[in-house]
């Protein structure tokens, strides 16, 4: 935070120094840090009887001394310039030489100079100290100091780990640029999203809300550009109060004005979260379109999207592709989805390639489960049996019993009548306990086909008419 923080420090140096201008009589009609009234847009109102301030002019003398302390601490000399400027810091209460103007000038290079230190709290003493002699600094001089004040109060809450001694300094922050926004005669949007983000500490996001959109408005009306981070952060704050049609609409501002992939995929995880899965997958072609699906996770999902969509053939090109680009992983959990979508787009072999590629990364039950079925559609009876035995030895199956018919089916095809019966027969005796009664017929129908199979064969033979 600091190399952002020091240039203004520098600024405010060089203004007390040349004495600066004093502003308009101008103020509005708010309260400072009144969080009712904080974030709402005040009317401007022109004191016609105010009048400029009376800023003493700074010493010859007191400019010396002043200007060799600022060339030390430019030099980074920081000890022998604080030790100039502390010598010029009355002491035990007795009475400073110094005009009010000077002594505004001595606590502004010493907060500077202790800023550089990475003192944050003498720069808080002495930063105070500037604002006690108003009002005779200039008006510009106590705006500077009253922004900077509650920069660093902010900051030093974010440098506190429990909430309880961050939420003062958020309130000294708070208050301080209420005080910055009642003074200022143009105070602009920034202020706004400034104080937005200290409620966004107290996890006041009502009144967050209410100062982003005090933020965007203001800026609309001054004809300058809404900023990214003052979306991202109302989006956020909606998100909280799970107002979804508000994050969707900012949402869908943020992909039309700033397209990352971030709000792409957070649009359609919100557009599927709301049941609308339509415009889920109308986002995800677009990002995709857009180029903005550069993750594993991104691909995965738009795959997974396309397959639900009836559309299997594209979710495996798609999703290939991202093999061949080295974008998604060869993981088992990548090329069960990739065999999936093969499946569903009945592309059987390369469903079959897929769901082996895994089955020998990490054998599991399921996969050989997928691969005995995919081989008993393409004739494979031989792998089909192997497959189903293997699955039935791993475990984890959802219906063993289903694969048990697998394995008697691709028994049957193979000519082996009599472990195909076995197989069938033990189905139907556990159907029977487990009171399964579908795969008790079933089951039973093949024992009787079997059977029937059997004693035809047997005929032939003893006809001649088959070995």
């Amino acid at each position: 935070m600091k190399p952002r923080i020091a240039p203004l420090l520098a600024v405010a140096a060089a203004t007390l120094a040349l004495g600066s201008t004093e502003l308009p009589g101008i103020a509005f009609g708010i309260a400072a840090a009144a969080e009712s009234d904080i974030c709402r847009i005040p009317e401007r109102v022109v004191d016609e009887d105010a009048k400029p301030r009376r800023v003493p002019n700074i010493e010859p003398a007191t400019w010396k001394r002043l200007q060799q302390a600022t060339e030390l601490i430019n030099a980074e000399q920081y000890t022998e310039g604080i030790g100039i400027l502390e010598a010029m810091v009355p002491r035990e209460d007795r009475r400073s030489r110094y005009n009010a103007a000077e002594r505004g000038q001595i606590h502004n290079m010493l907060g500077f100079a202790y800023w550089e230190l990475s003192r944050p709290d003498k720069t808080i003493e002495h930063y105070e100290k500037v604002l006690e002699q108003v009002p005779q600094i200039a008006e510009a001089t106590e705006l500077l100091m009253l922004n900077q004040l509650s920069k660093i109060y902010f900051m030093q809450g974010q440098e506190q780990k429990q909430d309880q001694l961050a939420r003062p300094w958020y309130e000294r922050s708070l208050a301080k640029m209420g005080e910055w926004i009642e003074k200022n005669n143009a105070p602009g949007p920034e202020p706004y999203f400034f104080i937005a983000q200290i409620f966004y500490q107290f996890q006041d996001f009502d009144s967050g809300i209410r100062c982003i959109e005090t933020t965007v408005q203001l800026a609309r009306n001054q004809g300058l550009a809404v900023k990214e981070p003052w979306w991202r952060m109302l989006q956020f704050m909606y998100y909280e109060q799970q107002n979804w049609p508000k994050v969707l609409e900012i949402l869908e501002i943020l992909v039309r004005d700033f397209p990352k992939r971030e709000y792409w995929v957070m649009l359609a995880s919100m557009y599927g979260e709301t049941g609308q899965e339509e415009k889920q997958l109308l986002a995800m072609e677009a990002a995709h379109a857009g180029g903005f699906l550069t993750k594993e996770t991104d691909l995965r999902a738009y795959a997974a999207l396309l397959v639900q969509a009836d559309a299997p053939n594209r979710a495996s090109k798609y999703l290939q592709r991202g093999f061949d680009e080295e974008i998604v992983e060869p993981v088992c959990k990548n090329l069960q989805l990739l065999g999936q979508a093969y499946q569903a787009a009945h592309d059987v072999p390369d469903a079959i390639d897929a769901f082996e590629a895994c089955g020998d990364i990490e054998p599991d039950g399921k996969t050989f489960d997928l691969l005995a079925s995919l081989y008993l559609d393409s004739d494979q009876f031989a792998k089909c049996r192997t497959a189903a035995q293997r699955a039935l030895e791993l475990g984890g199956l959802s219906n063993p019993l289903a694969t048990e018919i697998t394995l008697g089916t691709c028994e049957f095809h193979l000519g082996n009548l009599t472990a195909a019966r076995k197989a069938f027969t033990d189905v139907r005796r556990k159907a029977r306990r487990e009171r399964e009664r579908r795969f008790e017929s079933n089951s039973g129908d093949w024992i009787k086909y079997i059977d029937s199979e059997s004693k035809r064969r047997e005929e032939l033979r003893r006809a001649g008419l088959t070995n």
